[in-house]
């Protein structure tokens, strides 16, 4: 029997439900990398990440995916031209997805947006396997966490590639299937906006209490 899981927003108006949700069918890391800080901090909403500035993040297949509230309510930022898409609510800036392109079966949602009315992410996809990109936290993490681990990203790798095969790209929840276009607005804000971000990410940061 397939499990279905559902993400929402902060303030309820937007929702998405994933079907065969289970610890097997995902990945689950903690991501201290400075653009997820950075993400975090633009939004306003810091506290979502960890005393060390990890986001923890479940990975999906796209086609897992399926908005079933307030999707006019949905919009996306780059961090850089070619940065990855990050969806979040215009509503109240919660974070709801983020995705490289189009073309690439890859959804990571932040956990804490599926933790509300019984269900938590923990019951749901299990606790996370491991974290990447230490180097960027602020403050000390395990030193198996400061780079990218080849367990995880050999994990990683794997599920892509098995979604892709599987034919879980599409339906996407983000993007056209016929022109690869986004299906909401996605601005992509200036290097000195980026730039005014990076001083509350990574290292030079103070930890959070």
């Amino acid at each position: 029997m397939s499990t279905v899981a559902t993400a929402q927003c902060r303030c309820g108006a937007v929702e998405a439900q994933v079907t065969n949700a289970a610890p097997d069918t995902v990945n689950r890391v903690v991501c201290y990398c400075d653009d997820c800080q950075a993400f975090a901090h633009h939004l306003g909403r810091a506290d979502l990440l960890d005393r060390n500035g990890g986001t923890d993040i479940v990975q999906m297949a796209p086609a897992t995916i399926t908005f079933t509230k307030g999707r006019e309510n949905l919009v996306g930022l780059r961090l850089s031209p070619k940065g990855l898409y990050r969806w979040h609510t215009a509503c109240c800036k919660t974070p709801m997805g983020n995705t490289v392109g189009p073309h690439l079966p890859f959804v990571g949602f932040v956990a804490q947006s599926f933790d509300q009315d019984g269900q938590s992410a923990d019951k749901v996809f299990g606790k996370p396997i491991g974290a990447i990109l230490g180097k960027h936290a602020i403050g000390e993490v395990p030193a198996a966490a400061r780079g990218m681990p080849l367990g995880l990203v050999a994990r990683a790798v794997w599920k892509v590639l098995g979604w892709k095969l599987a034919g879980k790209t599409w339906p996407h929840p983000f993007f056209a299937r016929d022109t690869g276009a986004p299906l909401y607005p996605v601005h992509v804000i200036t290097r000195e906006e980026r730039d005014a971000l990076r001083v509350k990410c990574g290292p030079r940061a103070a930890p959070t209490a």
